[in-house]
């Protein structure tokens, strides 16, 4: 029977106190040893998995009120891989969680070496607004997968998913390995303030660095996945017509520019800008019509601080002037237009902060290499898209741009293929997870080296002659004499 206590904790007057009744009680879940078996983590995932299919239409719901966001793009984006990513670690993880064998050296002949994955624990799980069911859900499937018992903290800017999922993840799994907390600063300082064996937060750098002092104090790890401003270079040699929807589909198709992997700024030449904004803009009024803020394929704005912001990224004198199509607002429904700036000067607030919204600065060089070189001047983002027929270009770029991932020739796909690692490296995050590297981000690797009794070295115990020694140097640099006396017993004294 589940504790009044810890089903208090999670409810009004959350604070430091009831914080640490959760924390305990999940702990006490944890030690009793239920999360490490197969059977409970598969129970779990099976859980989601239900839950996902019986409440599609809440979800969906709760999406729309929460971002306006499309049908089909809850749907893609956020429903289709929760579910996806609960799948794929059902059909994978009795071989994730079998212990991975290793070589062996010389010097520990003869042994036997394994790697152990085993769960790190109690953990915390810090979600974002902008997707706000998938960026929930696909860290807690991979701290489950591994054997954790978890607390999912969903974003409070997020309200209407938020209350989802205090309702009805706990209809679906373990409550007593698995608990919601809403709130806003005040809860999540309270959750920050306890001990943790792993902290797993999705959002901005500013509220990174107070994850991070927090994690600091209890020496705990954590996984940060943030964003940044992930660029585009588009060479001449392309596809402009695929290439303008692809961007497209990655920028506005993607909760409206409100995506980390978002493209944040196009880069192109001088000669070739006037080319790719004349197909951008006819991409544009294709997907979305002559009145953007009418068409119901666009999210909204999350709310009006987040408009008040964007608006006053175009509103500086230096950046108005350079729109070369959109630019439409709407304060009530909280809409903002695709928009195209071309040129927006360097040092300007649109080029030094995260978009994070539908505005596309466009920037022009003459040459591809001087492209380059604006990225790597840069923070490294969370991910870096080239478009190009030019596979020595593509190599070059692959090559020296460093970023969390890389796409070419699209945007936004590869977060979409659980076999590659997804997170930032810098400014841009810690960590990756997706797939198999969600179960490694929450689990430990433990190194076991096993002998028998046999296999007795006499030149490895004092006194240390210098017999001894000369057997020892050969055993580390590797001599078959050496290993042979040792086999033997020499020297016997």
């Amino acid at each position: 029977m589940e504790n009044p206590a810890e089903e208090e904790a999670v409810g009004e007057g959350f604070d430091g106190a009831r914080a640490a009744v959760l924390v305990a009680g999940l702990r006490r879940g944890f030690a009793s040893g239920r999360t490490r078996s197969y059977e409970w983590r598969a129970a779990q995932l099976k859980g989601i998995v239900r839950m996902i299919d019986d409440k599609e239409a809440e979800i969906m719901a709760a999406l729309h009120d929460d971002l306006a966001k499309p049908h089909m793009e809850s749907y893609l984006h956020e429903i289709s891989l929760a579910k996806a990513a609960c799948t794929f670690a059902l059909k994978e993880m009795k071989r994730w969680m079998k212990p991975e064998k290793v070589p062996t050296s010389i010097t520990t002949f003869p042994s036997s070496a394994e790697i152990v994955s085993e769960p790190v624990g109690v953990v915390l799980v810090i979600s974002a607004w902008n997707y706000p069911f998938l960026l929930s859900i696909d860290p807690v499937i991979g701290a489950i997968a591994a054997g954790n018992a978890v607390a999912l903290k969903p974003s409070e800017v997020a309200p209407a998913t938020s209350s989802l999922f205090a309702t009805i993840l706990p209809k679906y799994t373990d409550n007593s390995c698995v608990k919601v907390v809403e709130g806003s600063i005040p809860e999540t300082t309270a959750l920050l303030e306890q001990k943790w064996d792993k902290i797993f937060y999705t959002g901005n750098g500013k509220v990174g660095r107070i994850v991070m002092t927090a994690a600091a104090k209890h020496l705990t790890p954590v996984a940060l996945e943030l964003g940044g401003k992930c660029p585009v270079l588009v060479d001449s040699n392309v596809n402009v017509k695929v290439a303008t929807k692809r961007i497209a589909v990655g920028k506005w198709g993607c909760n409206n520019g409100q995506a980390c992997v978002a493209p944040d700024y196009i880069l192109t030449t001088k000669s070739f800008a006037p080319t790719l904004v004349d197909a951008m803009k006819k991409t544009l009024e294709k997907f979305y019509g002559k009145d953007p803020l009418e068409s119901p394929d666009l999210s909204r704005i999350v709310n009006a601080k987040h408009f008040r912001r964007l608006t006053s990224l175009l509103d500086d004198e230096r950046v108005s002037g350079t729109i070369v199509y959109g630019g439409q607002q709407d304060e009530k429904h909280l809409k903002i237009a695709p928009t195209l700036l071309l040129d927006v000067p360097h040092d300007s607030l649109i080029m030094k902060e995260e978009i994070f919204g539908p505005l596309l600065p466009i920037i022009t060089f003459n040459e591809v290499e001087d492209c380059l070189d604006f990225i790597n001047s840069k923070a490294k983002p969370l991910a870096a898209y080239l478009f190009t027929k030019d596979k020595r270009l593509e190599e070059r770029f692959v090559k020296t741009v460093s970023a969390g991932g890389m796409l070419i020739n699209d945007t936004a796909l590869h977060l979409a293929n659980p076999h590659l690692p997804f997170g930032g490296v810098g400014e841009s995050g810690i960590g990756a997870y997706h797939g198999k590297f969600s179960f490694d981000s929450f689990s430990h690797k433990k190194a076991v080296l096993s002998r028998g009794f046999g296999g007795e070295a006499p030149a490895r115990y004092p006194p240390y002659t210098p017999q001894k020694q000369k057997i020892l140097r050969g055993l580390i640099n590797g001599s078959i004499i050496a290993l042979l006396l040792a086999i033997l017993g020499w020297p016997r004294g």
